[in-house]
């Protein structure tokens, strides 16, 4: 890879929860979330041995910051890709705008545009109070409007209960737009708890969803149903997506009726006369999307159960080997605490094209991050902690990062950045692999990471002899890593500050290396995501020496 994949010049743009009228062209094109914003742009001249220079600034400011520079990266066969350059801005203060500077390598091609990032604050134009207990679904068909969004809550001092006692199908349906479900016990549907049928411009905020879900039908009494959900949006046309700007924020997500099998327990609608030995996973999931239009955020959560309640993935959905996928485009998975699957954490598979994961804690699960595979990209991954890999009651699971591909290699044509990312715990619980254990890899970005993984022997980062354009180096490892990559990176173990952990009383945690630690302000400064450090380099891993502690949860992003 180049020397010059950190330079950069800044972006943004967005309108706060309304659609962009930004057409694809010469002109670029920005999609905002409250954190974040993608960019899209096609200029003239553009190819491989250019990049797309960004920068950008508070508009007013008079400084400007660097952002990461955007590789040429159109994908054939598809219209979803947008633009032939693509990449995103992070860090961003919501309801805020900015000025963006885009610039092609070696010409004198240059674009300015504004963008502001959504509002934190959703006008209400229409409050709808329910009772503090009903039997029946509550079906939402009633859409607001950008400056006025329906509220369904409590009663004002009250708490508001939808009880399915196991007999009607789901808590909420919702067939509209711009409205606000918040403040909601949704407990003991039959399927799903809320279903979004159709809409866009949906907030889900402080509730509390739990015991929902069908059966197996083959195995009632063992495995719930595949992909059943506390949240379930599935695009009625493909083709033609309209689901689009869901937030999910602030809810505790917990306790499905039903249990997953593990990849060691026969799940017989696979086999049904037991013929191989493992059984890909199927039961609950706290979130299921397939296909939806994207630009969604889901943020601050907390998914839960126990080992006899386990979820196949906890947020995820397909198609995987596609280039839509789940959660879809332009959509931010941040501060989310998601723990006991016996698959994938966050899968986060498809099109990945500017999706953004960061600031998670994820536990005790298989595999933490599910990204096979990323068909447009880019995809960036970075400061999450992993702790716990598990595939099966007391049994170590696999990776960190799924990697490798789902319905064939020749999907896997989208970039991927991983940066800052921690494994985190005893020898035994840590993944048996980092970079995709030694699954394909390809045109995928490693930095600052902590790869530890349980032995030695594993691997940190894949020696897929298929695997083909990635740049991995500055990286903190113990195991192996393909030759010619990590030149600066270091091999050994890190070492913790006393008292290190996740604290699940205040549900923070602490991942700082001690002063004297492999890989302590050994990192290497990338523009937008590690510009907080003092001394000559970052530190590897998710958690930088002299930050406050790591926040997670429904308490997480507030002052």
């Amino acid at each position: 890879m180049k020397a010059g994949i950190w330079m950069a010049l800044g972006v943004f743009m967005s309108s706060a929860m309304a659609q962009n009228p930004l057409e694809v062209g010469d002109a670029p094109l920005a999609i905002p979330t409250f954190h974040c914003v993608g960019l899209y742009w096609s200029p003239p001249g553009g190819s491989a041995e250019r990049q797309v220079s960004v920068r950008y600034r508070r508009q007013g400011a008079p400084e400007w910051r660097e952002a990461l520079a955007m590789r040429y990266n159109p994908i054939p066969g598809t219209d979803e890709d947008l633009a032939d350059y693509r990449g995103s801005i992070v860090g961003l203060v919501p309801g805020t705008e900015y000025d963006v500077e885009l610039s092609l390598e070696g010409t004198a091609v240059r674009q300015r545009i504004t963008a502001r990032t959504w509002s934190e604050e959703f006008p209400i134009g229409k409050t709808i109070s329910l009772p503090e207990v009903s039997h029946e679904k509550l079906v939402i068909e009633e859409s607001g409007s950008p400056d006025g969004y329906v509220l369904y809550a409590p009663a004002p001092g009250k708490m508001a209960t939808i009880d399915g006692r196991n007999v009607i199908d789901h808590c909420i349906d919702i067939n509209a737009s711009y409205v606000i479900v918040r403040g909601l016990t949704l407990k003991e549907p039959q399927s799903h708890a809320i279903v979004i049928l159709n809409g866009h411009d949906i907030v889900i905020e402080q509730c509390d969803i739990s015991g929902w879900g069908l059966p197996n039908a083959e195995q009632p009494d063992l495995w719930g149903k595949n992909m059943e959900a506390a949240l379930f949006a599935r695009e009625a046309d493909r083709e033609n997506p309209a689901i689009e700007r869901v937030i999910l924020q602030r809810c505790r997500i917990h306790d499905p009726r039903h249990d997953t099998n593990s990849w060691y327990e026969w799940r017989k609608e696979l086999d049904p006369e037991k013929k191989a030995d493992r059984w890909h996973t199927g039961g609950p999931q706290a979130v299921t999307m397939y296909n939806t239009k994207g630009n969604h955020v889901i943020r601050y959560n907390e998914c839960w159960s126990d080992l006899d309640h386990m979820y196949n993935d906890i947020i995820g959905g397909g198609s995987n080997g596609s280039f839509r996928g789940a959660p879809g485009p332009d959509s931010d998975i941040y501060g989310n605490i998601v723990s006991h699957c016996w698959d994938d954490g966050l899968e986060v598979e498809g099109g990945n094209r500017n999706n953004r994961v960061w600031g998670n804690y994820i536990r005790q699960c298989m595999i933490m991050i599910g990204n096979a595979a990323t068909s447009i990209g880019p995809l960036y991954i970075w400061r999450n902690v992993a702790e716990l890999s598990q595939s099966r009651p007391n049994a170590g699971g696999l990776h960190f990062l799924k990697m490798g591909f789902a319905g064939g290699e020749h999907w896997m044509t989208g970039h991927m950045y991983i940066l800052h990312n921690t494994l985190f715990g005893p020898d035994e619980w840590l993944p048996t692999g980092g970079l995709g254990g030694n699954r394909i890899v390809k045109h995928t970005v490693s930095r600052n990471n902590i790869l530890h993984v349980r032995s030695p022997d594993g691997y940190s980062a894949s020696e897929d002899k298929r695997n083909i354009d990635n740049d991995f180096d500055y990286d903190l490892f113990n195991g192996k890593i393909p030759e010619g990559q990590e030149p600066h990176g270091i091999r050994g173990e890190p070492v913790y500050r006393p008292g290190s952990g996740y604290d699940p009383a205040t549900k923070t945690g602490s991942f700082q290396l001690t002063d004297g630690s492999p890989g302590a302000g050994a990192g290497e400064p990338i523009p937008n995501f590690s510009d907080d450090f003092t001394g000559n380099g970052p530190d590897m891993g998710a958690h930088q020496r002299g930050a406050p502690p790591m926040r997670f949860g429904v308490g997480a992003g507030r002052p």
